[in-house]
């Protein structure tokens, strides 16, 4: 066989074992995934008027509102499943199959291209059902086209394999699962102080280059104006920047960590 069809051969077994451990512990996953379903009804039942009446600045709207805030819940929700990630490497290393791994006549990406792809499709899978749920609730995309629905569909994969990288160099340099967890808590927070529940105008003017600066917002723009016609401006391309580069950067951080001898 050549090296690549046995990089192919290792890394579907990889990704295999992965899915499997995702079906047989879910408990992991669905609290991941109940965090944004949660606030995306409490933002629409409880919040969606007066959210809606101040961005707007005149009545209320509940079904303007979920229009705003459902690209930002989307995008929410891949950051909360890429925890499951980081949660997943970390338990590998501190089991020490990762160590065993290295040992055995396989592919050495293999390893991580399993753990990568596997949280990839689980994120899509999350976004799907999220997105079920914001549909039924009403949310509408009435002015996209088949084209900027599949760019919409593209962008959200993007993000998801960039933020999995950085997740899987998070799991790699943890001691432990909960350690894991917690580093990776900042793929959850920042959506908070990004464009995802208000405008950035609307946000006082010292902590606006807070939101402005940082790889959510413009992936959410960019996300909103796909799906509802809004304004993207420089926020696509900006987007597209930040997942390339993350993604360099945690692929480079995990091999770097996963090629490192044990101690």
């Amino acid at each position: 066989m050549s090296a690549l069809s046995l990089a192919v051969r290792d890394s579907s077994t990889m990704l295999r074992r992965n899915l499997l451990h995702a079906r047989r512990y879910p408990s992991l996953t669905l609290n991941l995934l109940l965090t944004p379903i949660i606030l995306l009804l409490l933002f629409v039942y409880i919040f969606g008027d007066a959210m809606s009446a101040g961005i707007g600045g005149g009545g209320a709207d509940r079904s303007q509102y979920i229009a705003y805030l459902v690209p930002g819940i989307l995008l929410m929700t891949i950051g909360g499943t890429v925890v499951g990630a980081a949660v997943s490497v970390s338990t590998d290393m501190s089991e020490g199959i990762i160590a065993r791994f290295r040992t055995m006549a396989i592919h050495r990406g293999s390893v991580l291209v399993g753990h990568v792809v596997g949280s990839v499709l689980q994120s899509v899978a999350s976004v799907a059902l999220v997105g079920a749920v914001a549909v039924a609730i009403g949310f509408r995309s009435h002015d996209a086209t088949a084209l900027e629905w599949l760019a919409a569909f593209g962008l959200l994969v993007l993000v998801a394999l960039a933020l999995t990288w950085i997740a899987v160099g998070m799991g790699m340099v943890s001691p432990n699962a909960e350690a894991a967890s917690n580093n990776a808590m900042p793929l959850i927070l920042l959506p908070f102080i990004s464009s995802a529940f208000v405008p950035v105008d609307a946000m006082p003017g010292w902590f606006q280059p807070i939101a402005e600066y940082q790889p959510f917002t413009p992936a959410i723009e960019t996300l909103r104006g796909l799906l509802l016609g809004t304004e993207i401006g420089a926020n696509g391309w900006l987007a597209v920047a930040w997942c390339l580069g993350l993604t360099a950067l945690g692929y480079l951080w995990s091999t770097k960590a996963f090629n490192r001898d044990p101690q």
